[in-house]
């Protein structure tokens, strides 16, 4: 990956359905000379897809937290995974660094229902406890 692609992908980045043509104006290259690109970008993993990101309906309440999650035992990711996967409230997880196994990314309407999902994820035997923290504002997110 050269200083191109990685502009082409801060292009991608503030905006995904930029045109190839409008990211090789800012790059210095063709159209068909960005989609190339991409296209070797997306064969190489390094751009894994195209997303949008939907912030909810005016009004409509939402609820996020972080959840730390401590399993018993030596539990592997793919064990954290089958645990919480078909929960819809989970937007991510993430395996990450120091006493907890993993961290939980959560939605939902209400706290009741954050309660009760947290529940249900302590309810799984792998669970030895979890610790909760609730997204009061969101100040940058990317």
């Amino acid at each position: 990956m050269d200083a191109i692609d990685q502009q082409i992908i801060a292009q991608l980045r503030e905006d995904s359905r930029r045109s190839f043509y409008a990211v090789g104006r800012e790059v210095g290259l063709s159209a068909s000379a960005v989609k190339r690109r991409v296209d070797r970008l997306l064969d190489q993993g390094v751009i894994r897809g195209f997303t949008i990101l939907v912030d909810p309906a005016p009004g409509e309440q939402v609820v996020e937290a972080f959840v730390e999650l401590f399993c018993r035992g030596r539990t592997n990711p793919q064990a954290i995974v089958a645990a919480v996967a078909d929960l819809p409230q989970v937007m991510a997880a993430y395996t990450v660094s120091g006493p907890a196994d993993a961290i939980l990314r959560l939605r939902t309407r209400t706290i009741a229902e954050l309660e009760g999902t947290i529940e249900m994820i302590r309810a799984h035997r792998d669970t030895e406890r979890t610790n909760s923290v609730i997204v009061l504002s969101r100040l940058i997110e990317r």
